[in-house]
């Protein structure tokens, strides 16, 4: 492993943290951030650090404590917050109880934070209590793993570690384990480590440096053991290339993303979806391809952290159908039924164990193995699903490890049962209630402009991930970059041109490749001319008519056809205008295209109501910016507006304010609330328009 150490970094970090915190605290926030940035140590969230310091109360009194990560932050972005101080001289007397339920360990976590508004600290803090040195630090080494994970681990353990390293068999975190911990360094004194089979490694110092030393250099003599004794390398029977399998990813992902999909009995929402992403390489498709596969990936995890995440077993496909879509379907169906099936069977078992308070999980999986294409990896939303991905990769990897030398050998199904239903677990998956369209993905047409950016904006903040396109260039990179700095993962730009279906069905890959599948297609991109029809130019108006009509056309279609692949229903809003029912003098290109593109969503109501797929249209007037972002038809016709009228460009905004009925400025917010509407599905409604103009009577839909 690469050791990270650097003492001009640790410097650093006593002088950003020390200050306010403590140099204790700074060189323990030190060691987690380069723990966490290895991901062969710890993923998301995993893993623990702890430091032992003193803290004076309200009274003046200093007293013994101890900070540990609180649960579920993910060391590598961590901040001194991030560790939650408690009452160490309290904690420590719990060692003297025979047994304390996570109950009531939790109940004096609580009753002795330092402050009480910090986050809820790791279930395994009284593991890092009990063990009496100043930093102790907690990881999940793939390489330690892979030795720990097969039959004789024990004995191999102990030939890669050499002397002064404990090995202790699996026990769930909480109190049992520590109290095993304080005991093994009871009968071990001199011990500088701790293996915890099945479970990952613990270490420890009186400085930062000499715990992190430790870390690395058991490490790094796991890998030297492995790497001596890999006899059996996997032999793929067959040679998948990285394009292939990315391509029939991009093939059958909506197809599969809507098999995933839990039925809610909701008419409205009868979908509960996932986020879909691949995870393919090199090593992940010799793996899928090789004889021994199936019976590789098909076993328990590596740790019990994982288990919320990508439950105790992967589904396999066996022998895909890849040159009969309707074969594979099947295929992919009868599977998926099976394996809900057993997980059910499973739950039933232990049933009668099951926590109050503690929900059953759905019963889909969250990675399916697929020869010749490599993973699928499922999740409620984008982080979720590259969590899956993440743990999926190093989990893979180490088993095809330990099959060059060994035989697995994972966690007992009763201790699978009581990790993944554990109370303290489930609470690291219930954080804020999920938005309206958390578990959405829609694609922005025009997205760069000022209804567009508006639009792309509310359904971000209402859950949703956005690609959001327009033509390639500076514009849509702005926005791409400035959404991204509030919204991350949940936005992706894609260059599109919607009067090309070659870039369109492209543009719709890109969006499958990186979430599976589409629900919501905003079609807003369009544009103006303004001339009289006496002088209005065949050429002008043919220009109109391909964005505003064929564009939207080609739009309808694929996503049409998208849609009803995926077999979950969706949604598509077209952003009209009040053109369609008011139309106006030297308008007339915009207004007629405008009303066919407006009739064709009409059409697309009718005929994709089946797969219950709604078309639905907002009609706004004039939308003149969006923040800094003017827009662009207005940049176009604005100087002809003005001009006409005599008005100024604050003139031009006042003029159309003041002519409809409630004086309203209309915004892109407007239009972006009315979009959301249509969106999250409030009625049973398709083929409708919403005006959004304030109160025009000439332009009311008939």
């Amino acid at each position: 492993m690469e050791n990270r150490w650097s003492d001009e970094n640790a410097a650093q970090f006593a002088e950003k943290y020390g200050k306010c915190w403590g140099e204790d605290l700074a060189m323990g926030l030190y060691v987690a951030s380069i723990l966490g940035a290895d991901e062969n140590l710890v993923l998301h969230g995993g893993g623990n650090s702890s430091v032992k310091t003193t803290h004076t109360n309200i009274l003046g009194e200093t007293i013994p404590a101890i900070c540990v990560k609180a649960s579920g932050i993910n060391m590598a972005f961590m901040e001194p917050d991030g560790y939650t101080g408690l009452d160490l001289g309290h904690l420590r007397k719990l060692r003297s109880l025979p047994d304390l339920s996570d109950e009531a360990m939790v109940n004096e976590f609580r009753t002795h934070l330092l402050d009480g508004r910090s986050a809820a600290p790791s279930m395994e803090t009284l593991v890092h209590v009990f063990i009496d040195k100043k930093f102790v630090d907690h990881t999940h080494p793939d390489a330690i793993l892979a030795l720990s994970n097969q039959t004789g681990g024990r004995r191999l353990l102990e030939e890669a570690m050499g002397e002064g390293v404990v090995l202790l068999p699996y026990s769930p975190p909480g109190f049992k384990l520590a109290k095993a911990v304080a005991g093994a360094l009871d009968r071990h004194p001199a011990a500088r480590a701790i293996v915890l089979m099945q479970h990952g490694l613990i270490t420890w110092g009186e400085t930062a440096q000499e715990s992190y030393q430790t870390t690395v250099e058991l490490v790094e003599s796991a890998e030297r053991y492995l790497r001596k004794h890999a006899r059996n390398p996997l032999v793929p029977r067959l040679f998948t290339s990285l394009q292939e399998a990315g391509e029939r990813f991009r093939k059958i992902a909506p197809m599969v993303r809507g098999l995933l999909a839990r039925p809610t009995g909701s008419p409205d929402h009868p979908w509960e979806r996932f986020i879909v992403q691949p995870l393919i390489n090199r090593d992940i498709l010799d793996l899928v391809d090789s004889e021994q596969g199936r019976e590789i990936a098909l076993t328990p995890p590596l740790t019990s952290d994982h288990l919320i995440r990508t439950k105790a077993y992967y589904l396999w496909i066996d022998q895909p159908e890849w040159d009969d879509l309707d074969r594979l379907r099947q295929q992919f169906s009868v599977a998926l039924d099976d394996y809900a099936s057993a997980y059910d069977t499973y739950l039933d078992k232990y049933a009668t164990a099951m926590p109050p308070g503690v929900e059953r999980m759905d019963s889909r999986p969250r990675v399916i193995l697929v020869p010749g294409l490599g993973a699928l990896c499922a999740g409620k939303d984008v982080a979720a699903s590259t969590i899956v991905r993440d743990i999926a990769a190093h989990t893979l990897a180490v088993k095809a490890q330990i099959a060059a030398m060994g035989t697995y050998q994972g966690m007992e199904e009763s201790d699978l049962f009581h990790m993944e239903y554990r109370p303290l677990q489930h609470n690291k998956l219930h954080g804020a209630a999920l938005l309206p369209l958390a578990r959405t993905v829609a694609l922005v047409t025009g997205a760069a402009g000022a209804i567009g950016s508006g639009i792309t904006q509310e359904l971000l903040e209402q859950g949703c991930h956005v690609a959001v396109t327009d033509l390639e260039g500076e514009p849509l990179t702005r926005l791409v970059e400035e959404l991204k700095v509030s919204f991350g993962a949940r936005v992706m730009g894609v260059p599109l041109d919607i009067t090309d279906r070659a870039s369109v069905t492209g543009g719709f890959a890109a969006v499958i490749r990186a979430w599976g599948g589409i629900d919501l297609f905003i079609l807003n991109a369009g544009i103006a001319h303004v001339a009289a029809l006496s002088d209005l130019s065949l050429e002008s108006f043919r220009e109109l008519e391909k964005i505003n009509i064929e564009g939207m056309l080609i739009m309808l279609s694929e996503s049409g056809r998208l849609l009803k692949f995926q077999a979950t229903g969706g949604d598509i809003v077209m952003v009209s205008t009040k053109n369609v029912f008011a139309p106006g003098a030297r308008f007339g290109a915009y207004s007629a295209t405008k009303a066919a593109g407006h009739q064709l969503a009409r059409i697309a109501s009718q005929e994709f109501a089946e797969f219950d797929v709604r078309v639905n249209m907002v009609a706004p007037d004039a939308v003149f910016s969006h923040g800094a972002r003017r827009s662009g038809l207005w940049t176009a016709i604005g100087p002809d507006r003005m001009n006409a009228r005599g008005l100024s460009p604050e003139g031009l905004e006042e003029y159309y304010r003041n002519r409809n009925l409630l004086k309203a400025r209309v915004t892109a917010r407007h239009v972006a609330k009315a979009v959301l509407y249509f969106a999250t599905r409030q009625t049973p409604t398709t083929g409708a328009t919403i005006p959004v103009d304030g109160g025009l009577p000439d332009a009311t839909p008939r």
